[in-house]
């Protein structure tokens, strides 16, 4: 496929193969960008932020669901590319091919809640014979930068905001899985929106990263992916808002009067969706001393039934982890956890691109798959007393995207809902909880500011007073 650059679609002499992380064939190529490319886009976006600007709210609303409606048409095809260039299975990819539509129809609809409230100026002790409002503009440009596990959605949650809020968009999805995100170009493309607005440069990091974001011109960037890349471009970026999701170690409370039945394959699901290449899903479990062993054998028997293989059989459950580096770590820290003293209970085995959902008892806090984001099908599992243990083990973290409970009892579920420091607490349901309207973001290392349609175009725009000096 060829990039966008400025709604003009650009080939280039040298070109990334996009390879199926299942057995490593090649897909499609996509152009390697070069700095002089990301000048050009960010060039034209000045253009197109004007025309964005200038374009009734109404027009945003269309495009944005026209491109949703065109999403919808040709769902099988789309979730088929996310499964082929991605992680998921071709189950999996049809419900990220689903909740994109969503997202889009929900963007939309909050261009046009997009407003503004009067401010009373008499109110002030002085009584001003004023009177204004306040109103929320578009920022002009947005560099949205997207990660593989969700190459669609993410988009999705991304340029929507971004143009619901009346901005141009320069988007820079990882040279993973860019297909998905070329293929939304061509729906905005289609669904309206001026060509100067929407640029797609695909690239590896190393060779544009910094022409992105050190450039003076985009006010906001967007990004999903590690801390260390985000500590780097907030050391670049400069005067930017940065609203940034940076993944986590999400933990899960289990009390001894949890429902198990609604429990356990609850967090099966959110433990092992995508390989575990999930940044809510479930990587630290506390399960009361009470159940444990009744919980356990249940949760291994669940796991142990999951299918692993070919992504695009209907019956399988789990695909592989994205690359061969990305295996080799996360076979590396599970051994490591072994080695440390824990016990691999189910799971750990390898071939090529594939690992099999892994359990893990008694692993020191000092051992990676811990301390640090597996990004990958384990889960370490460690018993407690009380809640108050539990809560303060499961903060005990650099992280703090999600964390959930399982109880029946209504004052342990507020007592962990208030003392979790988390983006987001599940009461009776996994980490992996998300509808696509939600504030989403986290604590600590896990990021800055919350996405989720409107409190993205909270970061999108800017606020403008207005005030009327009256005669009367």
């Amino acid at each position: 496929m060829k990039m966008l650059i400025g709604g003009k679609w650009v080939e280039k002499d040298e070109v990334i193969e996009v390879l199926d992380p299942q057995d490593d064939s090649v897909i499609d190529t996509v152009p390697r960008g070069k700095p002089e490319d990301v000048k050009l886009a960010f060039d034209i976006a000045e253009k197109g932020a004007e025309k964005m600007r200038k374009l009734a709210t109404y027009d945003r609303y269309e495009i944005l669901l026209k491109t949703a409606q065109l999403l919808s048409d040709r769902l099988e095809e789309y979730s088929r590319l996310i499964a082929r260039e991605g992680v998921k299975t071709i189950n999996e990819a049809r419900k990220e091919a689903a909740r994109a539509v969503n997202t889009l129809t929900y963007a939309a609809e909050e261009a046009k809640r997009l407003g503004g409230e009067i401010v009373r100026f008499d109110a002030d002790f002085r009584r001003d014979r004023r009177m204004g409002y306040w109103i929320k503009e578009p920022v002009g440009i947005v560099l949205a930068i997207t990660p593989y596990n969700d190459p669609l959605n993410m988009v999705a949650h991304k340029v929507g905001p971004a143009i619901a809020a009346g901005n141009a968009v320069v988007l820079k999805p990882t040279y993973l899985t860019p297909l998905s995100a070329l293929k939304v170009g061509e729906l905005l493309l289609e669904a309206g929106i001026p060509e100067e607005a929407l640029s797609i440069i695909t690239g590896k990091s190393g060779d544009i990263g910094d022409a992105l974001v050190t450039d003076s011109r985009p006010r906001v960037i967007t990004f999903t992916g590690g801390v260390e890349a985000g500590e780097e471009i907030t050391r670049k970026a400069g005067l930017k808002k940065i609203m940034m999701e940076l993944g986590s170690s999400s933990a899960v409370i289990v009390m001894d009067d949890a429902d198990l039945e609604l429990a356990v394959p609850s967090i099966v699901s959110g433990s092992f969706w995508a390989a575990g290449q999930n940044c809510i899903g479930v990587q630290r479990l506390y399960v009361h001393r009470k159940i444990y062993d009744k919980f356990m054998s249940e949760f291994v028997k669940q796991t142990e039934a999951y299918k692993v293989g070919d992504k695009m059989d209907e019956k399988t459950d789990m695909g592989p982890m994205i690359t061969s580096s990305e295996a080799d770590r996360v076979e590396s820290w599970i051994k490591e956890a072994v080695e440390m003293g824990g016990k691999l209970v189910t799971g750990g085995k390898r071939e090529g691109n594939f690992i099999w959902p892994t359990i893990l008892e008694n692993v020191p806090k000092e051992a990676k798959v811990v301390k640090g984001e597996v990004f990958g099908p384990v889960v370490v599992v460690f018993p407690f007393s009380d809640l108050e243990e539990a809560v303060r083990e499961a903060n005990d973290s650099d992280y703090g995207l999600h964390a959930a409970i399982f109880t029946q009892d209504l004052d342990k579920a507020y007592y962990a809902a208030k003392e979790l420091r988390f983006g987001g607490v599940m009461i009776n349901d996994s980490t992996d909880f998300r509808v696509d309207y939600m504030p989403f973001g986290g604590y600590k290392k896990s990021g800055m500011f919350r996405e989720g349609l409107k409190f993205a175009m909270e970061v999108m725009t800017e606020t403008k007073l207005v005030a009327f000096t009256v005669r009367l």
